[in-house]
């Protein structure tokens, strides 16, 4: 039984990581989600214990709370102990919720993402109209801002490890903001069923350092394919 527990443990925090973990962050939105989730977590693992207690003194003291009328025991376990775990966690939420909004001082660096059955392009304006299929370049340390479009039906574009997810509208431009801290290779992925090919519609995010940036998205061959 001891072996059992260990290897499940073991397998439970191996889900914590990998190419497509949201709790394995690599940039600060995402590490802003992981914290909620983290904090989520501990919300449910408490109000669990919570109502344990309770059950518990019910099974070991028959008559416990027999003096309670229902609508005392509905107001008090039904209102008031989940709003003692989910009011600070809808608050922090909301704050997290808020770091993830684009704000930026200075004209933040924009990469348009078009979706399409069942392959993305990526667009970057500032650097020669340059484009490319299926692979995402980012430069590491700066904010990025996603334009992100769809050119038949909705689909969402999710770079589980760097930021969180957003939809992809026909003939609508939604603005997802996103920084890597570290160059290296990451993924990305379509989390929105969009038809037959749906499950491999992924693209791979490379991250260069910020001065190799504009060279490195002009070498295909080394970096990425780019459509012409």
């Amino acid at each position: 039984m001891r072996a059992g527990v260990y290897a499940g443990s073991c397998a439970a925090l191996t889900g914590c990581t990998g190419p497509l973990s949201t709790l394995d962050p690599a940039g600060p939105a995402a590490a802003s989600i992981a914290t909620l989730w983290w904090a989520m977590f501990a919300g449910a693992v408490v109000l669990f214990a919570l109502v344990m207690v309770l059950f518990a003194l019910v099974i070991l003291r028959p008559g416990w709370g027999a003096r309670t009328s229902p609508t005392h025991w509905i107001v008090l376990g039904g209102l008031c102990l989940p709003a003692l775990v989910l009011t600070p966690l809808v608050t922090y939420a909301l704050i997290a919720g808020e770091r993830l909004l684009p704000r930026h001082s200075a004209e933040p660096l924009r990469i348009e993402a078009e979706a399409r059955q069942w392959i993305w392009t990526f667009r970057y304006p500032g650097n020669g109209g340059i484009k490319t299929e299926g692979t995402l370049h980012l430069p590491a340390g700066v904010p990025v801002e996603v334009v992100v479009t769809s050119r038949d039906v909705i689909h969402a574009f999710w770079i589980p490890r760097l930021a969180g997810k957003i939809d992809a509208v026909p003939g609508h431009a939604n603005l997802l903001g996103i920084q890597a801290d570290v160059p290296g290779r990451y993924q990305g992925l379509c989390n929105e069923f969009c038809g037959s090919g749906h499950s491999g519609m992924r693209f791979d995010v490379i991250v260069h350092p910020a001065a190799e940036f504009s060279t490195a998205i002009a070498k295909p061959d080394a970096t990425g394919k780019v459509a012409q």
